[in-house]
């Protein structure tokens, strides 16, 4: 089987339009994801080497950052804004030097994008389909379980959702990646794997923040 990214570029972080407005709410009740105006985090990619088993720095570094707030169809959403840096290479595996823009809310407990897609749970553990394909279909479940968790920023208490794919006869392919957020603080780490493999090819993990 061909190789194929579950994490399709990560998924993960970040969309266009601007409002820098003062007066906008900074800040959701609750704020589980960190959603205010001027919060930061940055995060180190890592990638698997095959000959010593081990995680090897890459060099690439995602920093992101809350820049203000956008009235999209009646809702609040939150501006991010993720800088990537280190990629020279082009490892296939973590993003693209440059920015990129994203608008997430909070909902009911969900992180979710302007288009309306969950990008993450803290409360809803059903399995929840993220893409459909001829191959097998991406899936993504909260567990049960919190974890507690050390980066290189400290040791938090995390929640995990697992992301895997299930193929047409039902069985679930080897792959299984993670998405750890803490509450308050926001995502700590996450994983990208090929399918047929179980070892995630690269995984990023929070190496600084600065939260409001």
């Amino acid at each position: 089987m061909r190789r194929i990214l579950i994490t399709v570029c990560m998924l993960s972080l970040f969309f266009s339009c601007s409002n820098d407005d003062s007066n906008a709410p900074e800040a959701q009740v609750g704020n589980f994801y960190a959603l205010t105006v001027g919060n930061s985090w940055v995060y180190k990619n890592y990638q698997y080497n095959i000959n010593t088993e081990t995680y090897e720095d890459t060099g690439v570094i995602d920093a992101v950052s809350i820049l203000g707030t956008e009235d999209i169809d009646g809702n609040t959403y939150f501006k991010f804004r993720r800088l990537t840096t280190g990629n020279e290479d082009q490892i296939t595996y973590c993003n693209a030097n440059g920015e990129y823009f994203e608008y997430l809310r909070e909902f009911e407990g969900n992180l979710i994008w302007d288009t309306g897609e969950v990008k993450f749970t803290n409360n809803d553990y059903s399995v929840r389909t993220l893409d459909e394909n001829d191959w097998g279909n991406i899936v993504e479940k909260l567990t049960e379980n919190t974890t507690t968790l050390s980066v290189e920023a400290g040791t938090f208490e995390c929640i995990n959702s697992e992301r895997f794919v299930i193929f047409p006869d039902g069985e679930q392919a080897p792959a299984l990646d993670k998405f750890y957020y803490s509450d308050g603080i926001g995502l700590i780490y996450d994983s990208s794997s090929f399918v047929t493999q179980e070892i995630p090819v690269v995984i990023r993990r929070l190496e600084s923040y600065d939260i409001q």
